[in-house]
């Protein structure tokens, strides 16, 4: 099922032009690191989710790519996001999933910051927020929001960027005083879509969930390998499906141990609503 209406809330202007957006899905998602991100974070997933068909509501959902093999898995799934560019790639992407699968999916117009009202107050399974909070100067009144939305005994997903490897990146591309700045501030440039990202600590991010109510669960590295080979500039064949698979397999081990998740570009934490609301 889709569901075009808009809600109150403009779209964000970083996602409204048309062309950012499907250079965001065309580009950032079919390289190997797009790839093997969809992957690892779906194993991730299918770790806390229920058993389907559960209710995920997917914040800053974008064209789908985190929450349609969630559909084609026989869960319900709601992508939330203020882009209507971003949407239209979405709506796109699910014409050509089986009737049943689309069946499961419901996209809604609206800002994250407004999730509860766009949804009418309606409790999820699961809410995911992968890729949207460092973006956002202030990510706590989406995070309020997130928790809104989950039932208790639910979990909160989300996937951003690590605060503390954000001097890497600009370092294996020999910008050092990028670098250097990063130590204390840690925002990065987003690679090919020319703006700034924010990262996230675990601890940081594990207290603003629980002053909701929201208790960490597990944590997870993402892109622990791929990335710094793309930024020390080893070439990657985004068409070797087995080179793909290898590194997937590789980087799904490596999100869940020690030290390799703790250097990993991105984390992905999984938290828990407590059963009282």
């Amino acid at each position: 099922m889709i569901d075009d209406a808009a809600h109150a809330t403009p779209a964000d202007p970083t996602w409204s032009d048309p062309a950012l957006a499907s250079r965001f899905v065309d580009d950032a998602y079919a390289t190997v690191k797009g790839r093997v991100r969809t992957h690892v974070l779906h194993h991730q997933l299918l770790e806390h989710l229920p058993p389907a068909p559960a209710a995920v509501l997917d914040v800053g959902g974008g064209a789908g790519h985190q929450s349609f093999p969630l559909a084609a898995a026989g869960h319900n799934i709601t992508v939330l996001d203020p882009s209507a560019a971003m949407l239209d790639q979405a709506r796109t992407r699910l014409a050509n999933l089986p009737a049943e699968a689309q069946a499961r999916a419901t996209l809604l117009q609206s800002a994250g910051e407004d999730a509860a009202a766009a949804t009418a107050g309606r409790r999820f399974d699961a809410v995911l927020c992968h890729g949207v909070l460092g973006y956002l100067a202030d990510p706590s009144p989406l995070i309020a929001q997130l928790c809104a939305c989950t039932k208790p005994g639910g979990i909160v997903s989300i996937m951003t960027g690590n605060a503390a490897t954000q001097a890497i990146a600009p370092a294996l591309r020999r910008r050092w005083s990028d670098a250097l700045a990063a130590f204390d501030a840690p925002t990065a440039d987003i690679p090919g879509l020319g703006v700034r990202g924010r990262g996230d600590t675990v601890d940081g991010l594990g207290a603003l969930l629980q002053a909701h109510g929201v208790e960490t669960e597990r944590w997870y590295g993402t892109w622990t390998f791929v990335d710094w080979l793309a930024f020390g500039g080893t070439p990657l064949d985004d068409a070797d499906d087995a080179e793909v698979a290898a590194i997937a397999a590789v980087e799904l081990e490596a999100s869940q141990r020690d030290p390799y998740r703790q250097v990993s570009r991105a984390f992905h934490l999984i938290g828990r609503k407590t059963a009282r609301d």
